[in-house]
Order: C-alpha cells, then sequence, then structure tokens
C-alpha cells in the first residue's frame, strides 16, 4: 500500500490570523464552505480548533465513507485525523502580501492491487477538484461581512 496525497491550494484576501480564526470555528463558519460531497457534518466535541471532533459522510467518484476527525493544532496549521482509518488532512495558512496562501492537503494508505493503481491515480483529481471548490467558498466567506453567523 501506496501513500496517497490531494492538495489544492488558494490565495485569499484576507491575513492568516483571520483565516485560521474562521477555520477553526467547526460549529458555525465551517459548515459554510463544504460542498455537496459532505452531509451529516456534526460537530461531536469543543467546536473551536484544537480538541474539536467532528464527523461527516463524504461521497465522491461513486465511493461513500464516513469519517469522525479529530482536530489538532500543529505550529499554525490545523490537522484533521481520521479515528477509523489512516485520511489525515491538513489546512496550511501562509502570509502573501496582505493576504493569504491556503493550502488543504489530504494524504492516507491507499489500496493495494489494481484498485491501489486507480485510487493513486484518480482520487488525487477528485480532491483537487472538490478541495478547490472548498476553497473558493472560504475565501467567498472571508470577503462577506464577519457579523454574526
Amino acid at each position: 500500500m501506496a501513500k496517497v496525497k490531494a492538495n489544492a491550494s488558494k490565495v485569499v484576501d484576507a491575513p492568516p490570523g483571520r483565516v485560521l480564526e474562521f477555520l477553526r470555528d467547526y460549529r458555525r463558519r465551517r459548515p459554510q464552505i463544504l460542498t455537496d460531497n459532505y452531509s451529516a457534518y456534526r460537530v461531536e466535541q469543543g467546536g473551536e480548533g484544537a480538541g474539536t471532533v467532528f464527523a461527516y459522510h463524504f461521497a465522491a467518484g461513486g465511493r461513500e465513507r464516513d469519517y469522525r476527525l479529530h482536530v489538532e493544532d500543529v505550529d499554525g496549521s490545523l490537522r484533521e485525523r481520521d479515528e477509523f482509518s489512516s485520511f489525515e488532512s491538513m489546512w496550511r495558512v501562509a502570509p502573501r502580501g496582505s493576504g493569504s496562501t491556503v493550502t488543504l492537503e489530504a494524504t492516507w494508505q491507499g489500496g493495494g492491487g489494481i484498485g491501489g493503481v486507480f485510487e493513486r491515480l484518480f482520487a488525487p483529481l477528485g480532491l483537487r477538484r472538490i478541495y478547490g471548490e472548498v476553497l473558493t467558498r472560504l475565501d467567498t466567506a472571508l470577503e462577506a461581512p464577519s457579523g454574526p453567523a
């Protein structure tokens, strides 16, 4: 089994602190940027950054599965580790001029055999598209006036 990696990045017009504040709000803000691929989203513990536990159902490319993720703060980034698999996502936010570059990256141990070959080829492409849309939604949400969500 080989490690599979998918990522997408986007420059947003908001400073890193504001971006991270948004991303750490798993109860009110985070659901605003999820695509239709995510359903049954819920926060089970916490809701503000490290220590949060959240779950969702994910469907894409004819595959579906449930995730239950534990959030950690790692050097100003957010790591979300699935309790049921090797899946891990990492949100990195870096300064760029007056804004930020936001990168969402996922890694997991892929399957073996011919199915694993197809997984390594096609899963990153599909996730890159979905993550690109999530990042576009993040950019739009950050542009909106920050009042009660």
